[in-house]
């Protein structure tokens, strides 16, 4: 379980980049997270140049979009 940042914080910290302003289902940000999550553990496989990390690729992600650095489109 996600403690800090916590899951309203991130679903409030996606919302922000939304232009409809809406708040973000926990469902959507499960999905977010895990899809980048992916994208990490896809790049330390690829053996790109990234210092290695003690966190969980989940973690991580969840850091990511708290830092604003992950942003989403709704297709």
């Amino acid at each position: 379980m996600v403690n800090d940042p916590s899951v309203d914080a991130l679903t409030a910290k996606l919302a922000e980049n939304d232009e409809s302003g809406e708040a973000l289902s926990k469902y959507a940000l499960c999905v977010i997270a895990s899809k980048r999550a992916r994208q990490i553990i896809e790049r330390d496989r690829s053996g790109a140049n990234v210092a290695p990390s003690k966190e969980k690729e989940v973690v991580r992600a969840c850091e990511e979009i708290m830092d604003g650095k992950v942003t989403y489109t709704k297709d």
